[in-house]
């Protein structure tokens, strides 16, 4: 058994009395009636009609800026909405004229650290097989309705809450000709000064059924980068070095979500995919990840893939094509409850602090680390360079390294810890997360681009 150093008793509050959960408001209902609007526009494609009131991309994205105002009216204007958007010139693949793309997006400002944001987004432009095809009718219901849909639904559930951080949804465009949508948003955020937490990216997740009849109603798969797409030489040699592979602000976010699935077995639950994406694809999570902000997407268990990327027909007996009619919506509303509950989470915790871990000649471990605003607390995790988990005293583990560390009357300045984990740096990766009562930030890994920033450019 590894010795436990407490350095401070932690503090143990009463148990809260029961109460409402933003999840508990999601509607499959609602949901199903977003889906329904959304295939209702005939295409949504990113280079249909931008002034048609009922058909295209154009009337789409109007509906959804109308709906997020709407959304907003019924908490008091708590949203404030706009498109946020550019015209894309040319790019000889699937953007064969200058084309504005154009973003439906709405904020939820936090109350006390309104810079530190968490994004849930999917993208309502569809699709058949062939890209430059923006006249057929592209219904998009699962692709990505379903997540445009969980976007809208997730604005309904919380927004009528205050929350110390500033939530932004965002319904995206173009992601099917380039990712463009995302790339706007990326680039937007970064043009606000955000410090952004966490991107959760949902896409594609309406059914639980694949074409050759396997079935996962109750898994969502959560896709999250391994070494970092923003990574520098210098980070690459630093990696070398010191490890890290497995240890990117996105792999800890991807982790987060599965441990707080695991809290609510009954349920939706998460299968980490140690991947960007699916192989050979993409999402609109990837130019956040050039940016170097923590992002994952959200996919389901098993794909269809006769009902995604499809013209609608019928061959050989089979139907083809992207229709509500092929949608699950109860587990669509299982993953909008999961999106909910890490949106609640993370809108209330602090950011994650940078931590470092000096180990070099020495039989212990030296960590180090500033406070963070609106930290009152922080948990020390560790796990051996081959696990998979990270182990905490709050989680009860046997082979915990510290209690819970309470700071009292932190000042404005920030206070400095240092201090020595009982532990072999060679045999043991460390992080540190920081934690407001009882909502704690994703780990911030202690090893060379593990900190939820930006990597700063050689």
């Amino acid at each position: 058994m590894i010795k436990r150093l407490t350095l401070i008793a932690a503090i143990i509050a009463a148990p809260l009395a029961a109460q409402t959960h933003p999840a508990d408001k999601v509607s499959e209902q609602r949901l199903k009636g977003d889906v329904e609007k959304l295939v209702s526009f005939g295409t949504r494609h990113t280079l249909s009609s931008q002034d048609d009131p009922k058909r295209g991309i154009g009337a789409a994205v109007n509906w959804a800026l109308d709906e997020f105002r709407r959304i907003g009216a019924d908490c008091g204007n708590c949203l404030e909405v706009l498109p946020v958007g550019e015209v894309i010139q040319p790019d000889a693949r699937r953007i064969p004229t200058a084309t504005l793309v154009r973003n439906a997006v709405a904020i939820q400002r936090g109350s006390e650290r309104p810079n530190e944001v968490v994004i849930v987004q999917g993208h309502i432009d569809s699709r058949v097989s062939d890209p430059l095809d923006f006249t057929s009718d592209a219904p998009g219901a699962n692709d990505d309705g379903s997540g445009s849909a969980l976007v809208l639904e997730a604005a309904r559930a919380l927004s009528g809450t205050k929350y110390p951080g500033t939530i932004i949804y965002a319904l995206l465009s173009g992601e099917e000709q380039g990712l463009f949508g995302g790339r706007i948003l990326a680039d937007w955020a970064e043009r606000q000064g955000f410090t952004v937490k966490a991107v959760l990216n949902n896409d594609i997740v309406g059914n639980s059924c694949g074409k050759d009849g396997y079935c996962e109603p109750k898994v969502v798969r959560v896709f999250s980068e391994g070494p970092r797409a923003d990574l520098t030489d210098r980070l690459r040699a630093a990696q070398t070095r010191f490890g890290g592979e497995n240890d990117t602000p996105s792999r800890n976010l991807s982790r987060w979500v599965a441990d707080l699935s695991a809290k609510h077995p009954d349920e939706m639950q998460v299968r980490q995919i140690w991947r960007t994406d699916r192989m050979g694809r993409g999402g609109d999570q990837v130019p956040f990840l050039q940016k170097g902000y923590p992002a994952i997407r959200f996919s389901v268990g098993v794909e269809d893939y006769d009902h995604q990327h499809q013209d609608i027909r019928t061959e050989d007996g089979v139907f083809y094509g992207d229709t509500i009619e092929e949608m699950d919506f109860a587990y669509l509303a299982g993953v909008t409850k999961l999106n909910v509950r890490a949106l609640d989470a993370l809108a209330r915790a602090p950011m994650p602090p940078a931590l470092t871990a000096n180990a070099a000649v020495r039989v212990d471990t030296g960590l180090k680390w500033r406070s963070v605003p609106g930290g009152d607390s922080y948990l020390i995790v560790a796990r051996r360079t081959d696990e998979t988990a990270w182990r905490s005293a709050e989680r009860g583990d046997t082979e915990a390294v510290f209690d819970p560390i309470p700071l009292f009357n932190p000042s404005p300045e920030g206070v400095d810890f240092d201090l020595a984990a009982p532990l072999r740096g060679d045999d043991w990766m460390f992080g540190v997360q920081a934690c407001d009562g009882e909502f704690c930030s994703p780990v911030s890994s202690a090893v060379p681009g593990g900190a939820f920033e930006p990597v700063a450019k050689d």
